[in-house]
């Protein structure tokens, strides 16, 4: 009698089993949810839809390098076509591409020697397959001074005042950025797309448009305005706007929502990090950049970053690269992280350089950094101007 329970109950388990594997076999497959972004401007060309669709989905593969005016000039050369201090160290170019279109806005647009090259730059990292992002150090409309001539804290009430003189300037300098970006081609035709974050620092004291100059509303209506009036009075629809509040210190989500325009006025949420050799304050704030990305489903990164002269008590950091840059980013599900420019000094005067070259102690430690799993540049990139498969851009 035991045997023949324990047959009945073998035979019992064994057709339990053939009816759970039947019904797993024939059960459909889970499809992959469509996630859904929201685009603040509704006219954005399919290009830059794309671009968009693609810095939120490179989150989950690695993070972007980029260098700012990398392409223009480096520590020993400028304005040489083809060159870059990261390509001259690792064989490779940025994933990201920055620089500033102030002297491409301002009255200095006429003037400048070095926008012929900004805009034969942007044509080469696009070609390249590159991203590009600019901030812009416009100069105060008030006064005359630069952007840091934070000496009148009615310059912003001017702008906004229809009419006013200030206000027909500053328009005629967005003016002169529409005719810019929309004369910026890729060789199908195409509109190229650029992150653009204008007001950058607005968290700190020293610009004119900045916590000092302003009170929140200003700052506010002024973000709107100008984005306003490219998209909608100028027709620009290949810009990608990010907001980039600088936090040196470890901070708070609350403090990257500083001034915060509304869901609808930003895309990107960047975040300028000048922590020096506090590691701690860079992956704290790192952490809470990706969580707010997450919460707001807005793609994010480091828009600038870095130690001038990527030393430390006036040695230079060898293993910058891999211990201060590498390990507080990697696998936190940012976009970017963009190093701040080298500065042409051939000569040697300063240390004025955040990102590598090939005089440096750090660079055979960027070669280890170009190397590591989650480090994205140029010859990594999928095809960020198409639409990344299972995102869909509203």
């Amino acid at each position: 009698m035991k045997r023949m329970n324990t047959i009945l109950i073998l035979l019992t388990l064994l057709l339990n089993a053939c009816s759970s594997k039947e019904k797993t076999e024939v059960a459909p497959p889970v499809e992959e949810q469509t996630v859904t972004l929201q685009i603040l401007d509704k006219n954005a060309t399919d290009e830059t839809k794309a671009l968009y669709s693609n810095l939120w989905k490179i989150q989950s593969t690695g993070f972007m390098f980029g260098h700012h005016d990398d392409l223009i000039y480096g520590r020993e050369w400028s304005t040489e076509q083809g060159r870059s201090d990261v390509k001259e160290i690792c064989g490779d170019y940025p994933a990201v591409f920055s620089l500033d279109f102030a002297e491409i806005m301002d009255e200095r647009h006429t003037t400048s020697t070095l926008n012929v090259h900004r805009k034969r730059t942007i044509l080469e990292a696009r070609a390249r397959g590159e991203v590009i992002t600019a901030c812009a150090h416009i100069n105060n409309p008030l006064t005359g001074g630069d952007s840091w001539d934070n000496s009148s804290n009615t310059v912003v009430k001017k702008i906004l005042e229809e009419g006013s003189d200030v206000n027909i300037k500053f328009k005629s300098w967005l003016d002169n950025l529409a005719v810019f970006v929309l004369d910026l081609k890729d060789s199908n035709g195409k509109l190229i797309p650029v992150i653009f974050r204008p007001f950058h620092e607005h968290t700190q004291t020293w610009s004119w448009w900045g916590s000092s100059c302003t009170t929140a509303n200003e700052f506010v209506s002024l973000w709107r305005f100008t984005i306003d009036y490219l998209k909608n009075q100028k027709g620009v629809h290949n810009l990608i706007y990010a907001i980039s509040p600088q936090l040196d210190s470890p901070g708070s989500v609350d403090n990257i929502l500083f001034r915060w325009p509304g869901d609808n006025y930003v895309d990107f949420i960047g975040m300028d990090c000048y922590h020096g050799n506090n590691t701690n304050a860079f992956t704290t704030n790192i952490k809470n950049l990706a969580q707010l990305s997450k919460d707001k489903m807005k793609p994010c990164g480091v828009t600038e970053t870095g130690i001038e002269g990527i030393r430390k008590d006036g040695i230079e950091i060898s293993d910058y690269w891999t211990k201060q840059m590498y390990t507080p980013v990697a696998g936190k599900k940012i976009s970017m992280v963009v190093m701040w420019r080298n500065k042409y000094d051939p000569n040697h005067t300063g240390y004025h350089y955040y990102g590598p070259w090939s005089g440096h102690a750090s660079a055979p430690d960027f070669v280890k950094f170009y190397q590591s799993a989650y480090t994205l540049f140029s010859k990594d990139l999928p095809d960020m101007y198409k639409m990344a498969e299972g995102i869909l851009v509203e």
